[in-house]
């Protein structure tokens, strides 16, 4: 795990394929299964097929005033080995924010997978950055987050 003043990166092996792990980070109505947070309560069941894709999500924080929609825009495609997005609450946009999750996966033989998950904040906006504390999500959540995929892979 890495924790920097504009991000959070934990890295972890997996005993998947790359291409397994993928199929599941592309179909936002699997995240809420590996959510280490908490927060996602369901997601759309378009699968992300391309960069500029926008996908749905019902999330909900009490700091956030309870249940919202976010829009998420993807930033970053490469079948296989990295899909990243960033969110925006319904109403806004990424520009508002500027916040983004990247996934990357390389593939370290057949059946296994080292996964990287980045939540950074590096562009986020001057405003948000006076009324929201970073890191939204903590170390711990993102670490249960990866041990969730694992999980979901094996089962």
């Amino acid at each position: 795990m890495t924790t920097t003043d504009t991000s959070v990166t934990v890295t972890r092996e997996i005993d998947a394929p790359a291409a397994e792990i993928f199929q599941i980070l592309s179909l936002p109505a699997r995240h809420v299964d590996f959510d280490g947070s908490g927060n996602i309560k369901n997601g759309s069941d378009q699968r992300i097929e391309k960069a500029g894709d926008v996908f749905t999500m019902d999330m909900h924080r009490e700091d956030q005033g309870g249940d919202y929609k976010t829009d998420n825009t993807v930033t970053g495609f490469d079948p296989n080995k990295l899909i990243a997005w960033k969110p925006a609450k319904q109403g806004t946009t990424v520009e508002d924010n500027g916040w983004e999750w990247v996934w990357e996966l390389e593939s370290l033989g057949e059946g296994q997978t080292r996964v990287t998950q980045t939540y950074t904040w590096k562009d986020a906006n001057p405003e948000i950055l006076k009324k929201v504390h970073f890191p939204m999500i903590s170390e711990e959540e993102l670490e249960e987050s990866m041990n969730r995929l694992a999980s979901v892979v094996a089962s």
